[in-house]
């Protein structure tokens, strides 16, 4: 928490930085979770304020990419899933891509969407992203019930295995939230960054099992590289959680192992960068 002193003579308090390496006080974030809730149910509000379909985005958007991927990659391309039909596949997969992927998308140009707020009053800056992640949980749950509804479609059965997804949707939320505290804080500096996103987004989908399974990707080094990919172990543990079959293999290990350090680093960075941001943005 930043250190306040007063002076009793003149009433003068000063703010001093957080001490630490990474700098983040978990107390003082507690202390500021009003705050964090009305920053997350703002963003709520203003994603669908004044849109005509509203909500139905958070339906709309799963399913026509599930549409479209099945028919090129199921239906053309006929990519094998074994005996589990594509549409649930896919859909499966994309649920916690788009919580990624929004969730990115939002905290990578958040700062520099609250100038106004940060050049006024102190507060940890990290809430401002933080709260952008959370604030994208509305569409993955919509999104789930979807998933529901499609798999009780498939009579697939539901499982007490489910009950993965929590720690495996926190992974995915941790990781967004580590790739955004580091685009985040340079999109400050440079606001080109903002445009790279959406292109690092397009690359880094066709880089995680979606629209394939991971039995493609060559076992051994070629696999644990590529499980390097935070996501790779996300979608692979999602899969696992609603539809059985091999548990997690060294993957979903390989993954986490990427997300903390991103995380951790991430927090370093951007704490690195906090002091500049009042001046720059």
């Amino acid at each position: 928490m930043a250190e306040a002193k007063t002076n009793s003579a003149a009433q003068v308090v000063t703010l001093s930085p957080s001490k630490g390496w990474l700098g983040i006080d978990l107390r003082e974030l507690w202390h500021y979770r009003e705050l964090i809730y009305f920053l997350t149910w703002r963003d709520i509000k203003v994603r669908y304020k004044q849109a005509t379909l509203g909500i139905a985005w958070a339906i709309l958007q799963p399913m026509l990419t599930t549409a479209i991927t099945s028919v090129v990659f199921g239906y053309l391309l006929k990519v094998d899933t074994g005996s589990l039909p594509y549409p649930v596949f896919t859909l499966a997969a994309l649920l916690p891509w788009h919580l990624f992927q929004l969730s990115l998308q939002k905290s990578s140009i958040s700062l520099v969407g609250n100038a106004n707020l940060i050049t006024k009053i102190y507060f940890p800056r990290i809430i401002i992203p933080l709260s952008s992640v959370l604030a994208v949980l509305v569409d993955f749950a919509i999104s789930l019930i979807l998933l529901f509804i499609v798999m009780l479609f498939y009579k697939l059965p539901f499982t007490w295995n489910m009950l993965w997804l929590i720690p495996l949707t926190l992974l995915s939320i941790l990781a967004a939230l580590a790739v955004g505290l580091w685009l985040s804080a340079l999109n400050v500096q440079y606001r080109d960054i903002q445009q790279m996103v959406p292109f690092l987004l397009q690359i880094w989908m066709y880089a995680t099992p979606i629209v394939y399974p991971i039995t493609i990707i060559p076992e051994g080094t070629i696999r644990y590289l590529y499980s390097l990919n935070p996501m790779v172990g996300v979608v692979q543990g999602f899969r696992w959680a609603l539809f059985g079959g091999s548990p997690p293999d060294m993957t979903l290990l390989f993954s986490s192992a990427a997300v903390i350090l991103l995380l951790i680093s991430g927090l370093f960075f951007f704490r690195r960068m906090e002091k500049t941001f009042a001046d720059v943005v």
